[in-house]
C-alpha cells in the first residue's frame, strides 16, 4: 500500500460560516446554532441540551447544515478545540454559524469524506492547525490556513477501507449507548408510572389522601440518606497523574485527556468514587447521575449519595430527578446559582410502601446491570478503537 503527500488545499473547499445575531438567539425553535462547543476535543459531535441555543430570525437557506455535512471548528473556544471536527447528524436542524467550517468539496479522487474526518482529528493535521492559527486570547483559524496543512494518504478505496474500520467500532459504540438510553427510560417510566402517576399495582383499591396513597408518607431527601459533598481541592492540587477529580463536566461527559488528577493527595476513603455511586450535583447545573467511568475522586459542588438501607440507588436517582424543577426553585447566588443543603430538608418525595419499593428496586436493579454492563463494553471498544485509529491513520497497521 503506497501512501503520497498532499495538501488539503489540494483537495477540499472550506466555506465560512454566517454571522448570526445574537439579538435572534432563543433557548427554544426549529433550529440550532452550532459553535465549536458542538464539538468534542477528539472530534465528533455533541449535543448540549443545556448550551445550545435557537435561532428565531431570517434564516439564508445556505447556512442550514444537511445530515452528514463535514464541519470544523475555526475558533478555540475551548482548550484544543480547533481544528476539530465533527459529521452533522440530522438535516434541517443545525446553522452554519460563522466560527464554523464547511467543508463544501471534496475531490473524490483524493479524499474519502469519513477518511478526512478522521483525518482532521489526527495530531498531526490538528498540530498544523494549531501551530498557524492566530490571535492570543482566542485563537482561531482560516481555510487559507487549513488549506496548507500537509498530511500523507493512501489510495481512495484504502482510505474508504479504514473509515469502515474504525467507523464500525463507533456504530457499535453508538447501538450500546442508544440501548442503555432505552433501558434507563423504561425504569424513568416505570417510577413516573408508579410513584408520580400513582398507577402503581393495587392502585384501584388505594384511596388517596391530601395527595398521597394511603400507607405511604412523605419524606424529606434529607431523611432518605446521607449527602457527602466532594473534597475542596486547591488549584495545586491539581495534577495529570493519579485518579480522575470529577467535576460538573465530568459527571455530564465523563472523564477525558483534559480531567484533572489528583497529584498525590492523601485524599480520605469518603472522597473516592467506584462504578454505581449515585451523584447530585448541587451548583450550576443541577444534575443526578450515576457514575460509570471507574476510580475517581468527588469534587466539591457534587453530592454522593448514600440510600438508607430501605432504598435503593436508582428509586433515589428518580425521585431526585422528579425533584430537580423544585430544588432550582430553591438556588441562591448571583455568580453561579446552587442549592443550600438545607434544601434537602424541604423538599420532599413521596415514599411507597415496603413491599412497591421491593418490587420496583428488583426491575430497576436488573436494567442499570444491563445498563453498566453496556457501559463496561464501550469502554473496551473505544481502547480498542483509539489504540487502532492512530495506526491505520499512519499506515502502521494495514486494513
Amino acid at each position: 500500500m503506497s501512501w503520497r503527500e498532499i495538501t488539503l488545499g489540494s483537495a477540499i473547499h472550506v466555506k465560512h460560516g454566517y454571522a448570526f445575531k445574537g439579538e435572534f438567539f432563543a433557548d427554544h425553535g426549529e433550529y440550532i446554532v452550532l459553535t465549536p462547543g458542538n464539538f468534542n476535543e477528539e472530534g465528533g459531535f455533541r449535543i448540549r441540551p443545556e448550551k445550545d441555543r435557537a435561532y428565531a430570525g431570517d434564516i439564508p437557506e445556505t447556512y442550514v447544515l444537511d445530515e452528514d455535512d463535514l464541519i470544523v471548528a475555526m475558533t478555540e473556544q475551548g482548550a484544543g478545540l480547533l481544528g476539530s471536527a465533527a459529521l452533522v447528524p440530522q438535516a434541517n436542524r443545525y446553522l452554519h454559524n460563522q466560527r464554523l467550517g464547511l467543508v463544501d468539496q471534496i475531490d473524490s479522487s483524493v479524499l474519502d469524506k469519513r477518511f478526512l474526518y478522521l483525518l482532521f482529528n489526527t495530531r498531526s493535521v490538528r498540530a498544523q492547525i494549531s501551530g498557524s492559527a492566530s490571535g492570543t486570547k482566542v485563537r482561531h483559524t482560516a481555510p487559507e490556513r487549513i488549506y496548507r496543512v500537509r498530511t500523507s494518504v493512501p489510495d481512495v478505496s484504502t482510505q474508504a477501507e479504514i473509515a469502515e474500520t474504525v467507523f464500525a467500532y463507533d456504530d457499535l459504540i453508538e447501538n450500546n449507548r442508544r440501548r442503555m438510553t432505552l433501558l434507563e427510560e423504561s425504569a424513568r417510566l416505570l417510577y413516573r408510572d408508579w410513584f408520580v402517576r400513582l398507577r402503581f399495582p393495587g392502585h384501584e383499591h388505594t384511596r388517596i389522601i391530601d395527595g398521597v396513597p394511603e400507607g405511604w408518607e412523605r419524606l424529606p431527601f434529607s431523611q432518605l440518606g446521607g449527602f457527602v459533598n466532594g473534597y475542596p481541592f486547591k488549584p495545586a492540587e491539581l495534577g495529570i497523574v493519579g485518579l480522575p477529580i470529577v467535576k460538573i463536566p465530568e459527571l455530564r461527559d465523563g472523564v477525558s485527556d483534559k480531567t484533572p488528577r489528583n497529584e498525590g493527595e492523601d485524599i480520605p476513603k469518603k472522597y473516592l468514587l467506584n462504578d454505581g455511586d449515585l451523584l447530585f450535583s448541587w451548583s450550576g447545573t443541577l444534575l443526578v447521575e450515576f457514575w460509570y467511568d471507574g476510580p475517581a475522586i468527588l469534587n466539591q459542588h457534587l453530592f454522593r449519595v448514600e440510600p438508607q438501607s430501605r432504598y435503593s440507588r436508582a428509586f433515589l436517582l428518580f425521585a431526585l430527578r422528579e425533584a430537580l424543577p423544585e430544588f432550582s426553585n430553591q438556588t441562591v447566588g448571583a455568580t453561579m446559582k446552587h442549592i443550600r443543603k438545607a434544601a434537602l430538608t424541604t423538599v420532599t418525595v413521596r415514599i411507597p410502601s415496603h413491599s412497591l419499593l421491593v418490587q420496583f428496586d428488583e426491575l430497576a436493579t436488573d436494567v442499570f446491570e444491563q445498563v453498566l454492563n453496556l457501559h463496561r463494553q464501550n469502554q473496551k471498544l473505544r481502547a480498542a478503537r483509539d489504540l487502532l485509529l492512530p495506526r491505520l491513520m499512519s499506515g502502521e497497521v494495514a486494513v
